[in-house]
């Protein structure tokens, strides 16, 4: 047997949670000796010790825990619940940790102000092109959520394309438009091909057409920190008496699996 100060250190536990557990009745000691009223534990109180541990992890309250140790909950069943409570923590870290780079790129947006070079604007018409596309709608034009969007759609239309033995004959493109009713984002991602428009395709093939005027930048990095040149576009326009005919195509020139060497060229329209 082992005193509660071993059990508690073999159970990594404090001595003074296994005397709450004691007095509501959780865990009781497997021997109290009358005389000085020491606890003492068994090796075999070790599993449900841990399982009232690994329950608190997942939430449950004392109460809650008693009741479920009654029901006699297997390991096996513990295991399930516990892939479930990690399955939960990592997606929640995962979300943190996205909206931690979204404040980060925010916040080289705003130190930024005052210090974008608009001379890199250049305006120049684009040429109309064809393109294999897929479509879906982002919830709204921030990164956060246009990204969640595009970037399994590029992964899609690409197993799409090989499969149908279709080369893609330029970079990559990203244009989006309203979506349907003014809830969020139509994002399009496409590819520049050399096929005919026709049925059979589990892709759409269309023509985009020519925008005549274009004020373009280009933007190095991930698109998560696309708002700095995103902002010098606007303030261009604004300082130019220009004013924006849409939303800004994204050409990917360089798109490899590192995000910070991407290169990408925003064409934001002009109107007349």
């Amino acid at each position: 047997m082992f005193t509660i100060g071993d059990f508690a250190r073999h159970g990594r536990v404090s001595v003074r949670m296994l005397r709450h557990y004691d007095a509501i009745g959780l865990l009781r000691p497997a021997r109290v000796d009358p005389a000085n009223g020491y606890r003492f534990y068994e090796a075999v109180q070790l599993a449900r010790l841990n399982r009232i541990t690994a329950l608190k992890d997942l939430g449950f309250t004392l109460r809650q825990v008693r009741g479920v140790l009654d029901e006699q909950v297997s390991a096996e069943e513990l295991r399930g619940m516990l892939r479930l409570r990690q399955a939960e923590l990592e997606a929640a870290m995962a979300a943190a940790a996205a909206r931690l780079a979204q404040v980060e790129a925010r916040l080289r947006t705003i130190e930024s102000e005052g210090h974008m070079n608009t001379d890199d604007v250049v305006v120049k018409r684009i040429p109309a092109v064809r393109v294999a596309e897929l479509s879906g709608v982002a919830r709204s034009y921030e990164p956060e959520d246009i990204g969640p969007v595009v970037s399994p759609l590029f992964q899609e239309l690409c197993r799409r394309l090989d499969e149908a033995a279709v080369t893609p004959v330029g970079p990559a493109i990203a244009y989006y438009e309203d979506a349907p009713g003014g809830e969020g984002i139509l994002a399009h991602v496409a590819m520049p091909v050399a096929v005919a428009p026709e049925d059979g395709h589990d892709f759409a093939v269309v023509d985009l057409p020519a925008i005549e005027q274009a004020a373009t930048i280009v933007h190095r990095g991930p698109m998560d920190d696309v708002l700095p040149a995103a902002q010098t576009l606007a303030r261009w326009i604004a300082d130019g008496g220009h004013r924006s005919a849409g939303y800004a195509r994204e050409l990917y020139l360089e798109a490899g699996e590192d995000p910070a060497r991407w290169v990408t060229e925003l064409q934001e329209p002009l109107a007349g």
